[in-house]
């Protein structure tokens, strides 16, 4: 699955075209390298993203095309928050 597409089915990011545009500006990193939109990843990445002062690393635990809202939590783990 497509990063830019887990951080919008994960709710992570509320829109696909706002977590694009995260990524081009290199503020998502997919086991510490940056990620392109398009970087495919799989279960047990770890996803660091930048929002602004702090940032927040998950593990991919599922990968699902679609979720309700209730169930996105259960396709990541938060690591940890780190703030700058």
């Amino acid at each position: 699955m497509r990063i830019d597409k887990f951080l919008k089915v994960s709710r992570l990011i509320k829109r696909r075209t706002l977590a694009k545009e995260v990524a081009q500006n290199e503020r998502i990193l997919v086991n510490g390298k940056p990620a392109k939109p398009s970087k495919e990843i799989k279960i047990g990445d770890e996803i660091t993203i930048e929002f602004g002062n702090k940032n927040v690393i998950v593990r991919v635990l599922s990968l699902e095309a679609s979720t309700k809202k209730a169930d996105a939590v259960n396709l990541y783990e938060l690591v940890r928050e780190e703030t700058k």
